[in-house]
């Protein structure tokens, strides 16, 4: 009888695990892409990227949410410029392991809880860094650190995202860490611009054209 009981408990541990891991993947909302599309700064447009993000979680199991790129796009003419913040939802958001990134978007902008440990891939699998080889810590955003559009006149998002060449993107670090300890090196969303658009440029400033994905339901 107490062998048996024993066998019941320990079947009963295993399986609580089993179920907390799951559920943890189903309620994941922020995620870092594993991959980039592979074109640089052309990343189809707003909606190429959200498409991405799409996919991407569609693998990991979570394509019951909409999914949408952390990534701003300046106005032109006479089009309104398109802030990050404004595509991402009300939050909460939390990782692939059921990790609370932040509750809401003022806390998303002001104290939030990214950082090389906590900003994961879909599947839960860490970044590189600052540190790493290769760096992969260059987050394309496009934004400033409030999560919104620079002024025309500067390219900061490879010309909407669509270009694989000339330009620049502006990036943030999802590791926090930079050349010093200024505000801007440690900035997830707003720290420096990209050398150029192609994929090998932005590998060669420190990223892989990787971004954020946020659910916003």
């Amino acid at each position: 009888m107490c062998r048996l009981s024993l066998r019941i408990l320990a079947f009963a541990v295993l399986a609580s695990f089993g179920p907390s891991t799951s559920q943890a993947q189903s309620d994941m909302s922020f995620f870092v892409t594993s991959v980039g599309p592979g074109d640089g700064g052309n990343l189809g447009g707003l909606v190429g990227a959200d498409q991405h993000c799409q996919n991407l979680a569609t693998a990991a199991g979570a394509g019951n949410r909409t999914w949408r790129a952390y990534l701003s796009a300046v106005g032109a003419g006479s089009a309104v410029c398109t802030n990050a913040r404004d595509r991402i939802g009300q939050g909460p958001w939390l990782n692939a392991k059921g990790v609370i990134i932040a509750e809401n978007l003022n806390q998303l902008h002001a104290n939030n809880n990214i950082n090389k440990e906590t900003a994961l891939t879909e599947s839960g699998e860490t970044v590189n860094g600052r540190g790493d080889t290769p760096n992969m810590h260059d987050m394309l955003t496009g934004s400033t650190m409030e999560g919104r559009c620079f002024p025309p006149g500067t390219d900061t998002t490879c010309g909407n995202w669509t270009r694989n060449n000339d330009g620049a993107a502006q990036v943030g670090h999802h590791d926090r860490q930079g050349l010093d300890d200024s505000e801007a090196a440690r900035s997830w969303n707003s720290s420096h611009r990209s050398r150029g658009c192609s994929q090998a440029q932005l590998v060669s400033t420190g990223g892989n054209g990787l971004f954020y994905c946020f659910a916003i339901n």
